[in-house]
């Protein structure tokens, strides 16, 4: 696994403390390993009003941006419920989508429905494959960690109890799908990757109906992000393992900001004014850890209808790094687990970055440049 050497930045006050991650937590594959609370593409243009009268408007009259509405897209739910993005855009409006899948939101940015996008690193990797590289470019990170493995603990007390047992992950071939097959198979067991059956019977389920499935006892755990883990551990089950404890630097992508390659081209310099909005929103995070928590949640429940119960957000928070570094060795590291898995070809990834805009908004903020791992435009 690869080791980045950046500095950390974390929800918690500690990590503020080391400060805002700016250099440095992705599904893989086919849909976000986010768990979902919401409905897919569901519009929002709250943010829109929020445009600063007399701004000036960029290229673009409007930009649409999808995301999740999970901790792990921290930035985007702050940033939008702050208006710190739509500050930047001036009189350019913001369209938000929320989605609960990757594919979905691939799908509207394949479309033409979607220019900007949070996400995760394996929907990136498979649409950038699938395209031959010519739909979207990964221009930011976003977050890290919040990913764990929660299990019933009258079942489950070590991890060599885990063989024989159901774990359920978001979906075949996403981020956490991966990795769990991966560690799997560095335990020395065997599972088919297509029916999710052998020595520990691996069972897709969407992250909101694992809960259910969970109290219900037909899975003995699950390898699953946040606010989904944190859920689990309210419903009695036990945290075996944080996944952040086996990367070197306890640092992996879980979200990237993509965008359309024709919106690129075109409003480049809205494409800027967005990339500005979230690097001041990390920014705001880190310094305002306890009123960002709470940004995020109402954010939430604007999108399901309640907010998330204190005994869950809380120690999903903490879990959760914002980082503007999209951690670009990490995405590397999980794509080799996937092809190592035979859950896609061995994919060239030249080019999947476009990181030239956001090293200029970091280099005009004072802060350090972020690498592509040599994965960028030749």
């Amino acid at each position: 696994m690869p080791a980045t050497g950046t500095p950390r930045s974390a929800l918690s006050r500690n990590g503020l403390r080391r400060g805002v991650v700016a250099a440095a937590l992705p599904l893989l594959i086919g849909a976000l390993a986010s768990c979902g609370y919401g409905s897919d593409a569901k519009k929002d243009d709250a943010p829109a009003k929020e445009v600063a009268a007399g701004g000036k408007k960029l290229s673009a009259s409007e930009v649409r941006i999808g995301y999740f509405p999970n901790l792990t897209h921290a930035t985007a739910l702050v940033g939008l419920q702050e208006g710190l993005i739509a500050k930047e855009l001036g009189a350019t409006t913001i369209k938000p989508q929320s989605f609960n899948a990757g594919p979905s939101e691939i799908e509207a940015l394949n479309g033409g429905s979607l220019d900007i996008g949070f996400i995760g690193p394996s929907p990136s990797i498979n649409a950038y494959v699938k395209s031959k590289g010519n739909n979207l470019r990964i221009i930011s990170g976003s977050a890290s960690g919040g990913v764990k493995l929660v299990v019933n603990p009258d079942k489950i007390k070590t991890l060599d109890d885990l063989k024989g047992k159901k774990i359920a992950t978001p979906q075949k071939g996403n981020t956490q799908d991966v990795a769990f097959l991966n560690w799997i198979s560095e335990k020395g067991w065997t599972v088919d990757p297509e029916s999710g059956k052998g020595d520990v019977s691996v069972v897709r389920t969407d992250n909101k109906v694992t809960p259910d499935a969970f109290k219900q006892g037909s899975i003995d755990g699950a390898w699953v992000p946040e606010p989904t883990a944190s859920k689990l551990v309210s419903d009695g089950g036990t945290v075996l393992l944080d996944e952040t404890s086996l990367w070197p630097d306890k640092k992996f992508v879980i979200t990237n900001i993509i965008v359309s390659q024709k919106f690129l081209k075109e409003h480049p310099d809205v494409v800027e004014a967005v990339l500005k909005g979230t690097v001041k929103t990390n920014e705001w995070i880190n310094a305002n850890p306890d009123k960002a928590k709470a940004s995020a949640n109402a954010k939430l429940a604007a999108e399901g209808g309640k907010p998330l119960d204190a005994k869950v957000i809380d120690p999903a928070w903490t879990s959760i790094l914002v980082t503007d570094d999209p951690l670009a060795t990490t995405l590397k590291t999980e794509s080799d687990w996937a092809v190592k898995a035979k859950l896609i070809e061995q994919p060239d990834l030249t080019g999947i970055y476009d990181l030239t805009l956001l090293n200029k908004v970091l280099k005009a903020a004072g802060k350090p440049e972020v690498s592509d791992a040599d994965l960028g435009a030749k």
